[in-house]
């Protein structure tokens, strides 16, 4: 008797212990802060530098190990627009990289003098502003690595938000997010700078994805836009679209849709191409020669061989050259490195099945580039330019110098109380509550790539129109309706229809709307209300005393 209450005694004791440890490993997992940031882009760091120098706490729960999105994963030819709207800490970044690059010991492979100014009609490198716009992918990514150490920024790299069961919300605030790994984590104020939306999605703020009519919003390029052919991203020959030219039942070539475009003006469910910004480099002793990538097949080419054969030579002319003889290499022509229609389920899509069209879309640019060097279709003249470039040795160090950073050019786009639309950006309307400025054209990539009535094949979605002026870009549009959620701020996924989208999702943009919206967050904090009624007269003056560009003539 007296020897099974001593078993039944350690059982519970055993028990006990037990509870206690798993009780004690679950307080360690979970961590606090006045404000969770979830994202690694540009966008995150800077709304996590802001809210730091505000004196508020503050943790970056970051999907990404590489911080700075796509600026520090190949966009380094800076899409800028005006640049003397982009200020506060965007402007920052901008003259740490000028620093940089004052230094001789920056140009490894060429000297400062050989690269010059060059730009979109504006210097790379301006002195007088101090400023340089078109640069290396790790040196972007160092600068923003420089920005968590100087403000001793806490970072929880490779942590995946909990989609399903991870957002935890009372009476429409968000209590706490738990990431795949089981860490909590709780904050008074939210912010969502991914590219995806995940966190707004899963804390079910409204959202769209794709296009919408034209009559939505009276817009007019929004929508399907079949026949409207405003770059150089479209078939200006015709090009049989049939695997045996002339035979509709032999099937279509790789990356033709089968079916209906739509209707011209009408809404779809379609999202723009993506692609990989590549930095690409001549220089033989920093040069990877471009590999067969998994499952290699050239007939997923087939298409641009026969651009090449009606004669088509415009290859490089997106080969935008940054510092020491690399590229940022962008798509260009109506076959090039976005993977047309691949990407419609992607703003949905489990982590999963993204891996599986991130996979994708890196086997296709692979191969793109391996075609082009190899295949006996490509011009001689073309091939022989091709095998001078390959990947850079020494940017993407242990990816093959592979970018870290899809480029999602456009996902979920948040659906608030407004919504930016072309109106706005072409200068129609007036804009209420500007928290930060945008200027570039309104700019979508190809949505669809299908064969014509007249049975020859045509890309469709691509559209740029410039914007007359830099716009103003509102407070209403970043955070949600208030009876949705109250501590979320969205400065990337953002309140906009596609087209409008288009301009503002500019990388210097979403670094400017990532540090207003850490300054909103820290005033709510203060003022322990929702985000929608945080006051915008204290908003304005502390943003324009960030020197912060809020509209044209800045009062």
């Amino acid at each position: 008797m007296i020897r099974n209450r001593t078993v039944l005694t350690c059982a519970v004791l055993i028990l006990t212990l037990c509870f206690q440890v798993k009780a004690s490993n679950t307080e360690k997992r979970k961590y606090a802060a006045d404000l969770v940031v979830y994202g690694g882009t540009a966008a995150a760091i800077t709304a996590a530098v802001q809210a730091s120098k505000l004196g508020k706490s503050v943790i970056i729960v970051s999907p990404d190990l590489h911080l700075g999105g796509m600026t520090s994963s190949g966009l380094g030819f800076t899409d800028t627009g005006d640049k003397s709207v982009i200020g506060g800490l965007a402007r920052e970044f901008y003259h740490r990289l000028y620093l940089h690059y004052e230094q001789d010991s920056s140009w490894k492979w060429q000297k400062k003098a050989e690269y010059g100014n060059k730009g979109q009609g504006t210097p790379a490198m301006d002195g007088a502003e101090r400023t340089m716009w078109i640069f290396e992918p790790h040196v972007a990514e160092n600068i923003m690595e420089d920005f968590v150490k100087e403000y001793k920024l806490t970072v929880y790299r490779g942590e995946w938000l909990d989609r399903e069961n991870g957002v935890i919300m009372k009476d429409g605030y968000i209590n706490s997010i738990t990431t795949l790994s089981g860490k909590k984590f709780i904050a008074k104020v939210f912010i969502d700078a991914t590219y995806e939306g995940d966190l707004m999605a899963a804390a079910k703020v409204s959202f769209h994805i794709g296009r919408e009519a034209n009559s939505q919003y009276g817009e007019q390029w929004n929508g399907v836009e079949t026949g409207v052919f405003q770059h150089d991203h479209y078939f200006k020959s015709k090009i049989d679209p049939y695997l045996i030219p002339g035979d509709k039942t032999s099937g279509l070539l790789a990356g033709i849709t089968d079916g209906d475009p739509g209707v011209k003006g009408e809404t779809d469910q379609k999202v723009q191409a993506y692609c990989y910004r590549m930095c690409l480099t001549d220089k033989p002793e920093n040069r990877i020669t471009f590999p067969k990538p998994d499952h290699y097949n050239p007939a997923t080419y087939e298409l641009l061989g026969r651009v090449f054969a009606a004669g088509w030579r415009d290859l490089f002319n997106k080969f935008d050259p940054i510092p020491n003889h690399k590229t940022d290499t962008n798509n260009h022509g109506p076959f090039s490195t976005d993977f047309i229609g691949m990407n419609y389920d992607y703003p949905e899509a489990t982590y999963e099945r993204r891996k599986e069209i991130i996979k994708g879309h890196e086997n296709y640019q692979k191969g793109l580039m391996y075609y082009l060097a190899n295949d006996p279709a490509v011009p001689a003249e073309l091939q022989n330019r091709v095998k001078q470039w390959g990947f850079t040795k020494d940017e993407f160090k242990g990816n093959g110098g592979w970018p870290y950073q899809l480029y999602v050019r456009e996902a979920r786009r948040m659906v608030s109380d407004y919504v930016i639309t072309e109106n706005e950006v072409m200068g129609k309307k007036e804009v209420p509550n500007p928290v930060g400025m945008g200027s570039y054209a309104l700019d979508s990539h190809n949505v669809q790539r299908y064969v014509t009535a007249e049975g020859f094949v045509q890309n469709e979605g691509d559209i740029g129109v410039k914007a007359p002026r830099p716009y103003s870009i509102s407070y209403d549009a970043i955070i949600p309706k208030i009876q949705e959620c109250k501590n979320l701020l969205v400065p990337v996924c953002l309140s906009a229809s596609h087209i409008a989208y288009g301009s503002v999702r500019m990388e210097p943009v979403f670094m400017i709307l990532g540090e207003s919206a850490a300054s909103a967050a820290s005033l709510a904090i203060d003022d322990q209300i929702p985000v929608q009624e945080v006051k915008y007269g204290q908003l304005k003056k502390l943003l324009l005393d960030q020197k912060q560009y809020l509209s044209l003539n800045n009062q």
